[in-house]
Formats: C-alpha cells, structure tokens, sequence
C-alpha cells in the first residue's frame, strides 16, 4: 500500500485503518480530489483486497470531495463481493453536500457515526 505519511501533490487521503470484528474502517483525511484519487485507489482497492464483512470509511476529518474521489468510491464498492457492505460515516456538511448532489446519498449506505455504520443491519 502507498505509504500514508509520503507526501506528493498532498496528503495521503488514509489517516489510518482500524480492524473491528471482520470490518475494516477506513479513515480518510483533508481534500478527497483529482490529485490524490490514485492514491485513494490503491489504498482502498489493497485493503478490500482482504474481503471483509464490512468496508466503513470514516468522513469526518474530510474537508472535501470531487466528482474524481466520488467516482473511486463507486468503483471500490463496486468490486466487491458484498456491496451493500461498503458504508459511509460522519461526513462533514460539505461532503454530505457533494454525496447530495451526485445522488449518491441514495445508493450508498451513509450514517452519521462509524459506530452507527458497524451497527448498521446489512440487507
């Protein structure tokens, strides 16, 4: 996996993971865009690698979101074997704003805490 402290065009986008009974929560950090999608592509795509119950990323230290890492989340969650257990936690206003408007908010599972997100019944 790129290593999360390496500092290109900006930060890495994964602060750090966390492994709670089978799911992986994902914690993601500053500006999700065009320059760090790759990154943000790598990461995720390495860490579903490992087929988890549950993939949980964490949104509230994300200050914002493009159409580009939008796009890397829909394609992550779309190669997984179970993706209705691919989750969104905590995002900030201006996300929440993005997800809106992309309509994403609708076919995407998002909660308001990860702990909301762990809990949450998977269809």
């Amino acid at each position: 996996m790129t290593d999360p402290t390496s500092h290109n065009l900006g930060e890495h986008p994964v602060a750090s993971v966390d492994r709670v009974d089978g799911a992986l929560v994902v914690h993601l950090i500053g500006e999700l865009d065009l320059y760090n999608a790759p990154a943000l592509r790598e990461s995720l795509a390495e860490l579903t690698a490992e087929a988890p119950n549950r993939v949980v990323i964490d949104l509230t230290q994300v200050e914002f979101v493009d159409s580009t890492a939008l796009g890397v989340l829909i394609e992550v969650r779309s190669r997984l074997d179970e993706p209705r257990g691919f989750l969104l936690a905590a995002p900030g206003v201006e996300t929440h704003r993005a997800l809106q408007v992309s309509g994403l908010d609708r076919h995407l599972g998002v909660h308001a805490t990860v702990e909301d997100a762990l809990q949450a019944p998977l269809p």
